[in-house]
C-alpha cells in the first residue's frame, strides 16, 4: 500500500494529529473529532493497526483499550506538523468558525490551557460562546496537569466567566489578537479575581502553532518567475 493511500486521507491525518497531541482512548477521538462517525472512526484506527502504525493496548479487565503509536508510527511526527505548518504558512492562516465544530475547538481549547500559570489547587474556567445557541457553554476544571473539560455544569465554584464569540475565541487561541487586547477591545469579556483577570496572558489557552506567520506568497511568485 502507498504511503499517500495509507495516510494521504482527512480523517487519518486528523486521528494521527490526535495521537501526537496524546489522544489514545476511542471515546476522546470522538470528543475531538465530533464530525467523524463512529464507524469511520473504527476502520481507520483498525486500518493504522493493520499497517502497524499503532497498536491496541488493553488498560485492565472490564477497561476500554487505548491506542499508542509504535515507531513507525512515531516517524511521522514531523510529517504531521510540516503539513500543519505549510497549510498556516501557504493556504491561509486564518481559521473560520464556520470549519471548527464547537466542541472540536473545545477540546483543543482545554489541553492548551497553560496551566503552570495558575494558583495552586482547582481553578474553574466558564466559557459562553456568545454566538452559539446550542452547545455553547462549557466548564473547564483545571488542577495542576489535570485539566477536564464538561459541557454540563459539574457544580463547583467557577473562579473565571470567560464569554466571547467562536470567531474571536479562535483569533486569541490562534495569536492572531492578543487576549490584552482583546479584552481591552471588550471583543472577550472576562470576570473574576483581579490577579486571575491580569495573569490572562500567562495562562489564556494557545494553539501550539500560534507563533506560525503567513509566508510572502507575492515573494514566492516572483522568485519562481526568475527561473
Amino acid at each position: 500500500m502507498a504511503s499517500a493511500d495509507l495516510i494521504g486521507d482527512k480523517w487519518t491525518l486528523l486521528l494521527l494529529r490526535e495521537m501526537f497531541l496524546g489522544t489514545t482512548r476511542f471515546s476522546d477521538f470522538q470528543r475531538a473529532l465530533p464530525r467523524i462517525s463512529p464507524s469511520i472512526l473504527s476502520k481507520r484506527l483498525r486500518r493504522l493497526e493493520a499497517a502497524e502504525i499503532i497498536i491496541r493496548k488493553p488498560l485492565g479487565a472490564g477497561q476500554s483499550k487505548e491506542y499508542r503509536l509504535t515507531r513507525s508510527g512515531r516517524e511521522l511526527g514531523p510529517i504531521i506538523e510540516y503539513m500543519a505548518v505549510w497549510g498556516l504558512r501557504w493556504r491561509g492562516r486564518r481559521i473560520g468558525s464556520q470549519d471548527y465544530d464547537v466542541g472540536g475547538f473545545m477540546w483543543d481549547f482545554h489541553r492548551t490551557l497553560k496551566t503552570a500559570a495558575l494558583p495552586d489547587g482547582e481553578t474553574v474556567f466558564h466559557i459562553r460562546i456568545s454566538d452559539r445557541t446550542e452547545l455553547n457553554t462549557w466548564w473547564i476544571l483545571a488542577n495542576g496537569d489535570i485539566v477536564d473539560l464538561c459541557p454540563e455544569d459539574p457544580g463547583r465554584d467557577v473562579d473565571v466567566y470567560i464569554t466571547a464569540s467562536l470567531a474571536h475565541l479562535i483569533d486569541i487561541w490562534m495569536g492572531d489578537v492578543g487576549i490584552k487586547q482583546a479584552a481591552d477591545d471588550k471583543i472577550i469579556l472576562l470576570d473574576g479575581p483581579r490577579h486571575l483577570i491580569l495573569s490572562a496572558p500567562e495562562w489564556f489557552s494557545q494553539s501550539p502553532l500560534a507563533n506560525i506567520r503567513p509566508a510572502d506568497r507575492q515573494r514566492n511568485i516572483n522568485d519562481a518567475r526568475q527561473y
